[in-house]
């Protein structure tokens, strides 16, 4: 008998499960270090009065076994709203089951439904794995494009105006 998989919005009773599914993550990327906020950041963040994100959670047999998580982003070209998917992740023991694909799917829909002009995220360049599953997915690796971003004291330091160039 084959289990069915449940994608669903997540709840504020979720956050923890979201968090340690964001901690099994960053376990997989060897960036656990890098995880630094909490599930009580996560419950303002996503369900507080103003939320940045939202999150999918796949289930199967009543376990939480993947997520994804995204937020708007926009396109001054296109002029409308996209989808950002800023994670998304299987656990390993439950790879191969099509629940990325599902989760992708989802928020491909998502993104029809609520008149966005595109859906995009970003790929670590080592993970081949995912490289080419999203490949076969349809979507388009941008080879050209490269992510910049500015974080704790760098981003102190260029919103206090010192030490610019």
């Amino acid at each position: 008998m084959s289990s069915e998989i449940i994608l669903r919005p997540a709840v504020l009773a979720d956050a923890p499960v979201l968090f340690d599914l964001i901690k099994a993550l960053a376990e997989y990327e060897k960036l656990s270090h890098a995880v630094t906020g909490s599930v009580a950041d996560l419950e303002q963040h996503l369900f507080g009065p103003r939320p940045f994100a939202e999150a999918i959670l796949a289930e199967l047999d009543g376990q939480a076994v993947g997520w994804a998580l995204f937020f708007y982003n926009y396109s001054t070209f296109l002029t409308k709203p996209g989808i950002y998917l800023e994670d998304l992740f299987v656990l390993p023991e439950f790879r191969g089951r099509g629940i990325g694909k599902s989760l992708i799917v989802y928020l491909a829909k998502l993104a029809v439904e609520r008149d966005c002009g595109r859906l995009e995220w970003s790929v670590l360049d080592w993970n081949e794995l995912a490289i080419g599953f999203y490949k076969r997915m349809g979507a388009d690796v941008l080879p050209d494009w490269r992510i910049c971003r500015v974080a704790g004291e760098s981003l102190a330091s260029l919103a206090s105006g010192s030490d610019l160039v």
